[in-house]
């Protein structure tokens, strides 16, 4: 007989993600090569050039540093914080359950508003906590009402708040002002500010002296900026004992050597991020102009993606992959209604908008 998981393991499943299924795509007969991904939210230009010629050559038969600290020097000093205030992990995710493990527990409620990333609630549920969900309401464009917030904070007694500025799946973003006012008036709880889209925003304020208090996590990846999802790479921000906590749940080596290196050579590109980033912009406008003229009415965002009600997204994505392109169904967000399109280069919208005419007009 088969030894049974912790009860409440049972019940979790994992969240969707963006990105190509290659067994979906196997049994449809399509080349993953051949697929245009509108699915995910990562820089469409790639890594720049001084990464791929920092990772040639490295010997990846010896153990990589498990303090990562060559990484976390580069990172303190861009921040302006001590080399003791960061952590680096093997992408976001590790970092957003590892928190959870470290400072959640059974007895615990966690705040999570939504629609957002589906890997907050996972990483509670795992560590056995409770989520307290806050519904944004569409009606408001989904943006975060933060009186309601602190209001169902301090109501249920939480331990902890997720963040995600600007939120995935919406990309709405909140002013520095909002998120000062959570911090100083929720002094008590953990809150973990989700930050892995802010180089594709006018708002550049990733709020270093938060953290000063202790009880605040800043979260950042280097997987959207510098297209690094198949390195896995990001870092918290925080106050060194949170530091010191989470880096006793972290498993030993657990960021590569390459992307240890690769992370190095990125932060020094500062400027490829900002030349993407106004590229990415004038793609943007292109699309939301586009889709307007078909009818469809894209909805506000702050970020490099952003959300469209098609009616059925289920049906629409499928008919969009049929044609080559992928785009997120949100779904698993809650939102059947609607898809999330990240957006790419010029000329991989206008495929885009080329293929939406051909579903639009059957």
């Amino acid at each position: 007989m088969l030894l049974s998981p912790r009860p409440h393991i049972r019940h979790i499943h994992p969240s969707p993600h963006g990105g190509v299924d290659l067994s979906e795509l196997c049994a449809l007969g399509i080349s993953p090569q051949n697929i245009l991904d509108f699915s995910t939210n990562i820089n469409p230009y790639g890594p720049p050039l001084s990464i791929r010629k920092a990772i040639e050559n490295l010997d990846i038969s010896a153990y990589p540093d498990t303090r990562s600290a060559e990484f976390r020097r580069f990172v303190a000093s861009q921040w302006g914080v001590s080399e003791e205030s960061v952590l680096a992990g093997n992408g976001s995710v590790e970092l957003i359950r590892v928190t959870a493990l470290t400072y959640f527990g059974p007895e615990d409620k966690v705040l999570v508003p939504k629609p957002t990333f589906g890997e907050y609630e996972v990483s509670c549920l795992i560590a056995g906590a409770r989520v307290v969900e806050q519904k944004l309401e569409e009606e408001k464009g989904f943006r975060l009402d933060v009186e309601e917030t602190i209001s169902l904070a301090r109501h249920h007694q939480v331990r902890g708040l997720f963040l995600c500025n600007p939120n995935n799946p919406t990309g709405q973003l909140l002013p520095s002002s909002d998120i000062e006012k959570v911090v100083k008036l929720l002094p008590d709880i953990l809150i973990i500010l989700d930050q892995a889209y802010s180089s594709f925003t006018s708002d550049l304020n990733r709020h270093p002296d938060l953290v000063q208090g202790g009880n605040v996590i800043l979260l950042c990846s280097l997987t959207k900026d510098f297209a690094l999802g198949g390195l896995r790479l990001g870092y918290v921000i925080s106050h060194p004992e949170v530091i010191h906590h989470l880096d006793k749940v972290l498993p030993p080596w657990n960021v590569n050597v390459i992307a240890q290196r690769a992370g190095i050579a990125a932060l020094q590109e500062e400027e490829y991020v900002n030349q993407c980033s106004a590229r990415l912009k004038e793609a943007k406008e292109y699309l939301l102009s586009e889709l307007t003229r078909l009818g469809l009415s894209p909805l506000p965002s702050e970020t490099n993606y952003f959300l469209l009600d098609v009616g059925r997204a289920r049906e629409f994505r499928r008919k969009l992959l049929s044609r080559k392109i992928l785009v997120r169904d949100c779904t698993s967000f809650g939102l059947p209604q609607y898809i999330r399109i990240g957006v790419r280069t010029l000329p991989e919208c206008q495929r885009l908008i080329s293929a939406m005419e051909e579903v639009l007009t059957e």
